[in-house]
């Protein structure tokens, strides 16, 4: 397992303290952006440059990786989103060694929402307003979230639904966006050799905020294969689940629509390390890297 992972995801962890200090040991320069949210807790984003002191190629936006790392109240995160977190910092090592300098590294605050509240409260999308000011607007945006169980990779459809109901032609431009990005994936995916693969909507996630503030992203997961048979299965047969998803009552409807387990314990104490599966971690490393060399 990563260092510090344990650190991570203990009780009452300060989990923005451990990743500003990771960053330091490991060398990487970084901003921390702060915003307000509009409960008033402050938000603290981190902008991750895997080369200390560079600039990006010439004339070349970055492919930018992103990943919350806040959590639920009273469950570890160990894969939702611990485990993406320390991906990213592996993929920003290698990145680094490989002198790429086409990659920035977003770790989003406030992914998870208390109750009563919805899009326009999350992190991502205070974010995105304030990325949409800068040269960061017209970037590939990719979200890396709960990655840490299975071995299938999950590239996930949501945002299609998210944009079904609007209209105009920053909504279709959206559109194309999401479209050009998930081709992205799915190209890389196949030059890496990666095998399993499945497209389908995934739990209510960054890409939400992102969408709610005109920016388009893609968001990434894993899930073990037979999870991932099951909710193809699932979807040809009982469409109405993905409704669940959209609105974040996966958890609830999974007592009645067999939905991934992994996705069913998110937020929840089942989710721990060990039911993460270390062994494909080098994978979606590998699948982060080679993202930022298309």
């Amino acid at each position: 397992m990563f260092p510090r992972f344990t650190d991570f995801i203990a009780p009452g962890a300060d989990r923005y303290s451990i990743l500003a200090e990771l960053l330091e040991e490991m060398g990487f320069g970084y901003s921390s952006i702060a915003l307000g949210a509009p409960k008033g807790r402050q938000l603290r984003h981190f902008l991750v440059f895997p080369r200390r002191g560079q600039g990006f190629h010439p004339g070349r936006l970055p492919t930018v990786l992103t990943a919350h790392y806040d959590r639920a109240e009273g469950s570890p995160g160990a894969n939702d989103n611990s485990a993406a977190v320390f991906m990213l910092l592996e993929a920003a090592l290698k990145m680094r060694d490989e002198q790429q300098r086409n990659a920035l590294i977003i770790f989003t605050d406030k992914e998870e929402l208390s109750p009563g509240e919805g899009i326009r409260e999350q992190g991502s999308y205070g974010l995105a307003k304030r990325l949409q000011k800068t040269a960061l607007r017209d970037c590939r945006y990719f979200i890396f979230d709960a990655c840490g169980s299975g071995d299938t990779l999950v590239i996930s459809t949501m945002a299609d639904h998210l944009l079904k109901n609007e209209g105009g032609l920053e909504a279709a431009r959206r559109r194309q966006t999401v479209k050009a990005l998930r081709d992205d994936a799915l190209q890389t995916a196949r030059q890496i050799g990666m095998k399993k693969v499945l497209l389908a909507p995934t739990p209510f996630s960054d890409d939400a905020g992102f969408l709610q503030a005109g920016l388009a992203a893609q968001t990434i997961t894993m899930l073990p294969s037979q999870e991932a048979a099951a909710l193809a299965s699932l979807l040809r047969t009982k469409p109405a689940c993905i409704n669940a998803l959209v609105s974040r009552d996966a958890q609830k409807t999974g007592e009645t629509l067999p939905l991934p387990e992994t996705w069913r314990i998110f937020n929840s104490p089942a989710d721990g390390p060990e039911r993460l599966t270390p062994k494909n971690f080098d994978r979606v490393v590998a699948f982060a890297c080679a993202l930022c060399r298309s």
